[in-house]
């Protein structure tokens, strides 16, 4: 799922690339809990856990990094293909993390999110953007970047999920390019993750 990312009023200077340095985990970490805390919350937390699980699991490949002209990390948008995803389920890690029985709980509880690969559309596995940095158009920045990552691997469009009831990320998108193309629920998905109705929404690249 992706929450919003603010409006497109430009910030300067900025600059986008494709991955981060090992002393960066714990800073992308913070922000991917900043941003999804309040969906995985239930599953992940602690929050201090769950953020060193996220730090030792996410995969610079697998990521476009926005940073500010002082090289602070601002944005971070994953995505995902069939060699893996930005965040994925590690059970070694998440026993090493939350201890055996506690790792083999969240590992089963988090499969019940998307585990789809589109070998088509291109799979935004989330986009994050520092609070300070909101409304600056960090988000634009990272979905252009991610489309064109897009089109480098051949894919002819970006996909992505959205919590229904999350219209400022929905305008986003949809100024971006982006329309409705389908939508799903889920009583234990809502219980577990906050995340009982979703939209899913692509765009050409």
């Amino acid at each position: 799922m992706t929450p919003g990312a603010g409006a497109d009023a430009a910030v300067a200077p900025m600059t986008v690339s494709r991955g981060f340095a090992e002393a960066e985990r714990a800073v992308v970490a913070r922000l991917y809990w900043q941003a999804f805390g309040d969906k995985l919350g239930r599953v992940m937390g602690p929050a201090d856990k769950a953020q060193a699980y996220i730090a030792r699991t996410i995969r610079p490949d697998h990521a476009m990094v926005a940073r500010d002209g002082r090289g602070r990390v601002i944005g971070v948008a994953g995505f995902r293909t069939r060699e893996g995803s930005f965040l994925a389920i590690d059970r070694p890690r998440l026993a090493a993390v939350y201890g055996p029985p506690g790792g083999a709980l969240r590992a089963r509880l988090l499969g019940l999110l998307a585990t789809e690969t589109d070998n088509r559309r291109f799979l935004v596995d989330g986009i994050c953007v520092e609070r300070s940095a909101r409304g600056k158009g960090v988000g634009t920045r990272l979905i252009e970047e991610l489309a064109t990552e897009a089109r480098r691997r051949g894919h002819p469009a970006l996909k992505l999920e959205v919590r229904a009831d999350n219209l400022r990320a929905r305008s986003l998108y949809e100024r971006r390019g982006f329309e409705t193309v389908g939508s799903g629920h889920s009583r234990l998905s809502g219980a577990l993750f906050g995340l009982a109705h979703w939209v899913t929404m692509a765009r050409p690249v």
